[in-house]
């Protein structure tokens, strides 16, 4: 009994030590794979002086054209498609009739329609000669003329759903979305593609609200893209919202009349150079040393070899550039480059 104790009790011993010894083993080898860190190792960095620059008085904003009008095409009633007049690249005019839905049924009852509505009228002018005898009543005739003032109407309702029938183009432009063909079932609301007029562009920009008041509709605006360099088209302001985001950005639309020897397309990046009068000077740094965007606006100063973080308020979108309004002074180096690395406390390098 006693024997057995014993060898139990070693069991036990041996588990615990072979337990330990591999947690031992494995602490070994996670101390082996981390890396201590070293607080003092500098982090190479591009900087650039925030400077008092003058203000040229452009605001240059950067979008995407769109097309100024676009818009669905829509079947209005149910059928199969007896045609589809159009493919991906046609040019249509507003009103062109480019699809049609099966009319055989309700040409049948167009025409039963007429024949009712014949015999209808031919009862009333018999009814009418016999009122006028005293052969009949003036009851019975109004009964006929109440069944021709149905059968009139039916006879337009046909007249209707056989024009809806015919498909046109809502707007006139290019097709660029081609959904059904000929042959296939569709119902009231169903998109059979999209006409798009790229005669005229349009622009949406978010401006800035210390910008936003300097502009007004009709204002012109230079458009450039880089596709055309050295071509500018002209733009006008056609819209400034009334009502900002939450980052104080108000939505301005800019309108041009698209170039015959310089054509541009619906998706193009371009540039909206909004021309202003200047406004003297300015504490301007590069766009680039903002760490996140103008919504949440902070850069990396460098000072006694340390990275340090200022929260800044911004002022005017310049392009390249923007307005500090505040969180940085005149001749402070701002980090421009390797700020991805930084946080605040960092040792940086300035690399020249």
């Amino acid at each position: 009994m006693k024997k057995r104790v014993w060898i139990i009790v070693g069991a036990v011993a041996l588990v615990a030590l072979i337990g330990f010894q591999l947690a031992s083993n494995k602490r070994k080898i996670e101390e082996k794979k981390t890396v201590t860190a070293d607080a003092n190792v500098e982090i190479p960095v591009n900087v650039l002086p925030a400077k008092m620059e003058k203000v040229t008085g452009n605001l240059v904003k950067t979008g995407t054209l769109v097309a100024f009008h676009e818009a669905d095409i829509a079947a209005t009633t149910s059928g199969n498609l007896q045609s589809v007049d159009f493919n991906l690249g046609s040019v249509v005019q507003a009103g062109q009739v480019i699809a049609r839905v099966d009319n055989t049924l309700l040409s049948l009852r167009l025409e039963a329609a007429q024949l009712q509505q014949q015999k209808l009228q031919r009862d009333y002018s018999r009814y009418e000669n016999l009122l006028k005898g005293e052969a009949t009543t003036e009851t019975n005739l109004q009964e006929i003329k109440f069944n021709l003032d149905n059968a009139n109407n039916q006879i337009k309702q046909i007249n209707k759903q056989i024009a809806d029938n015919q498909i046109k183009a809502p707007v006139s432009g290019q097709i660029t979305v081609k959904n059904v063909e000929a042959g296939e079932f569709v119902n009231p609301g169903t998109v059979l593609g999209k006409v798009v007029n790229v005669s005229k562009l349009k622009v949406d920009v978010q401006v800035g609200e210390s910008d936003v008041y300097k502009l007004k509709n009709g204002q012109k605006v230079n458009i450039t893209t880089d596709l055309y360099p050295g071509k500018t088209f002209d733009g006008k302001i056609i819209f400034i919202s009334q009502q900002g985001d939450a980052a104080h950005n108000y939505q301005v639309q800019v309108e041009l009349t698209n170039s015959s020897s310089h054509p541009l397309r619906a998706g193009t990046f371009v540039y909206a150079d909004f021309i202003q009068q200047g406004a003297g000077l300015a504490l301007q740094i590069p766009r680039s040393a903002l760490v996140e965007s103008m919504k949440n606006p902070f850069v990396y100063i460098v000072q006694n070899g340390k990275a340090v973080m200022r929260k800044l308020t911004v002022g005017r979108d310049m392009g390249d550039n923007i307005e500090v309004i505040s969180g940085l002074a005149e001749g402070d180096q701002v980090v421009v480059n390797g700020q991805i690395n930084l946080a605040d406390g960092t040792p940086v390098r300035i690399v020249k």
